[in-house]
C-alpha cells in the first residue's frame, strides 16, 4: 500500500505550483493509478530518475516496486512552461528527462538529488531548483486560472474574450500553455471536483455529486469516468485504497 502526502508551496509561488508531494510504497504495486488532473510535474525517485511529466488526457497506471519513494513538483494548470522553459503541449500524454530540459543546470541538480539523505531533502532541492518569475501570468495564464477556479464551469468564449483572443486563437494558446485544449481542460478540472466531493462524502450518491460538480445530468459524469479512468465511478471508488492524486 502506498502512502501519498502533499504540502503547500512557499508563498512566492502559490499562484504557480500547486503543492510539493511525497509518495511512498512499501510493498510493490503493480498498477499505481494516476488519473488526469491538468497538471504538469516534476518528479525524482532515486530509482526513477528525475523528469517532467506532462498533462494526461488519460488515466495512466505505473509499475512501483517495493520500498519505493518519489518527490515532486506539481504546477497549477497552464503555469508549468515559464517555470520549466518548454511548452506543456510537447509533453501531453509523456515525459521527458529534466537533463535534457535543463540542459545546463538539470545534471548538477540530478546529482544533488541523488546525494539527497533522504526524499524530503530531495523535495526541498527541487523547490529550490525553481525562481519565482519575475513577471506575473501572461493573459493566456490567467484566463487558465479563471477555468480552474471555476472547476472547468467556464463559458469558454468569455475567457477568450478576457484574454483578448478569438475562442479559435485561444484554443491554440490554451494547449500551448497546458498540454490541452480549453473543452478537455474543463471536462478534466470538473472531473476532478467529482473526485473531491466523492472523496469527502460520508455517502455516494452519484446523482448529487453531478449535481454539485455542475455535470448536465448522471450520465454525463459517468462519461467522463469512463473516458478518463476506464471504469464507472462506483468502481473507481469502491476500494478505499483508491486514490485520485491531484
Amino acid at each position: 500500500m502506498s502512502v501519498y502526502r502533499e504540502q503547500p508551496p512557499p508563498a512566492s509561488f502559490a499562484r504557480w505550483i500547486e503543492c510539493a508531494w511525497l509518495l511512498a510504497s512499501g510493498t510493490e504495486e503493480l498498477a499505481h493509478r494516476v488519473p488526469p488532473d491538468g497538471c504538469v510535474d516534476i518528479v525524482y525517485g532515486p530509482s526513477h530518475g528525475l523528469r517532467a511529466i506532462g498533462a494526461m488526457t488519460r488515466e495512466q497506471r505505473f509499475h512501483f516496486p517495493e520500498n519505493v519513494s518519489l518527490t515532486g513538483i506539481r504546477f497549477r494548470p497552464g503555469m508549468a512552461g515559464t517555470l520549466l522553459g518548454v511548452s506543456p503541449e510537447e509533453l501531453t500524454d509523456g515525459s521527458v528527462a529534466l537533463e535534457d530540459v535543463w540542459a545546463r543546470r538539470g545534471p548538477e541538480l540530478k546529482r544533488r538529488l541523488d546525494d539527497a539523505k533522504s526524499i524530503q531533502e530531495a523535495m526541498g532541492l527541487l523547490l529550490g531548483s525553481l525562481t519565482v518569475p519575475a513577471e506575473g501570468p501572461n493573459p493566456v495564464q490567467r484566463a487558465i486560472e479563471a477555468i480552474a477556479a471555476a472547476n472547468g464551469n467556464a463559458d469558454l468564449e468569455s475567457v477568450a474574450f478576457q484574454a483578448n483572443l478569438s475562442p479559435r486563437q485561444f484554443r491554440r494558446r490554451c494547449l500551448e500553455e497546458s498540454g490541452l485544449t480549453p473543452k478537455r481542460l474543463c471536462r478534466v478540472l470538473r472531473f476532478q471536483h467529482a473526485c473531491r466531493i466523492a472523496g469527502s462524502a460520508e455517502r455516494l450518491n452519484w446523482s448529487e455529486i453531478a449535481l454539485e460538480a455542475e455535470y448536465f445530468d448522471q450520465a454525463h459524469l459517468i462519461r467522463d469516468f469512463q473516458d478518463f479512468t476506464g471504469l464507472t465511478p462506483m468502481a473507481v471508488f469502491s476500494n478505499t485504497r483508491n486514490r485520485v492524486l491531484g
